[in-house]
């Protein structure tokens, strides 16, 4: 039961979705709702208006941008669609993966893309996934549209006031992949790792482990032309400054940050594999 007391609208356009936003103090953007919908239950959100955009086809599936180096994923596309769609399994595998690990069928064909990347507070999927992606997120506000790199998204969240449209993710082929280690009950991750091999050296990005996604850029130094055997990934792990895991629920820094290495050798060596 939601206790709380608030409207309900359903714009017609993203312009007047954008301007409910502007002009009324408490408005929340309703996507898919897997994220509102339990805050507005226990209380954890104030939301005075839901401006639900569900129905903004614009902000649905995914295409090439016109010079073929993006994909340019609509925020409303729900997870199942996304770990389905034969473009993001050819030329963005790990974010497939992520949508797949999302919690159960159910969640997966109601939740959304934007909302599982602005999904504050949560350790959820595919942010991680598009930091090693290098992705961008495009924001729509009353002042236009504009990109912000998805790296600083994480760490920041979406401007008051502006709407997430779209994911843009550089097409890398098959050298990409996704690792988890759930938690049992809410399938959120313990410890999520996502890589990409490029010609300048390994992406790595994890979450679950980490206070929010982070790109380890140390570790990527480390193993810079490899090799990505899981003796080598876990040193490098090992260099990392144990404050950087987090430990909970009964874990601890060290841990996290083995689990963090063994994933991460399983996904690199995944990617590499793809590459032969």
């Amino acid at each position: 039961m939601i206790l709380t007391e608030f409207d309900y609208t359903r714009p017609a356009g993203l312009d007047e979705a954008l301007a409910l936003l502007a002009g009324t103090c408490g408005a929340r953007v309703l996507a898919g709702g897997q994220s509102l919908l339990p805050d507005l239950r226990a209380g954890a959100d104030d939301a005075r208006l839901l401006v639900d955009i569900r129905q903004l086809a614009e902000l649905r599936g995914t295409t090439r941008t016109p010079d073929g180096r993006l994909l340019r994923i609509g925020a409303l596309t729900t997870l199942a669609d996304l770990a389905a769609d034969p473009l993001v399994l050819a030329e963005a595998p790990e974010l497939a993966a992520a949508a797949r690990s999302n919690g159960d069928p159910q969640v997966r064909n109601l939740g959304t893309v934007g909302g599982n990347l602005a999904a504050a507070g949560r350790p959820t999927d595919l942010p991680v996934a598009a930091l090693a992606a290098d992705a961008a997120v495009e924001l729509a506000g009353p002042g236009g549209r504009t990109t912000l790199p998805a790296e600083e998204f994480a760490a920041a969240g979406a401007p008051a006031g502006q709407i997430l449209t779209a994911l843009l993710v550089p097409a890398a082929g098959p050298a990409a992949a996704f690792e988890k280690s759930a938690d049992r009950a809410t399938r959120y991750p313990v410890c999520a790792t996502a890589v990409r091999i490029t010609p300048d050296g390994p992406r790595i990005a994890v979450t679950g482990a980490t206070p929010r996604p982070l790109r380890l850029r140390g570790v990527e130094d480390r193993l810079s032309g490899g090799p990505y055997d899981t003796d080598a990934v876990l040193a490098a792990f090992r260099a990392e400054p144990r404050e950087l895991f987090v430990p909970g629920r009964g874990t601890s820094a060290e841990y996290l940050g083995h689990l963090a290495g063994v994933l991460t050798a399983r996904a690199l060596q995944r990617a590499a594999r793809a590459l032969a």
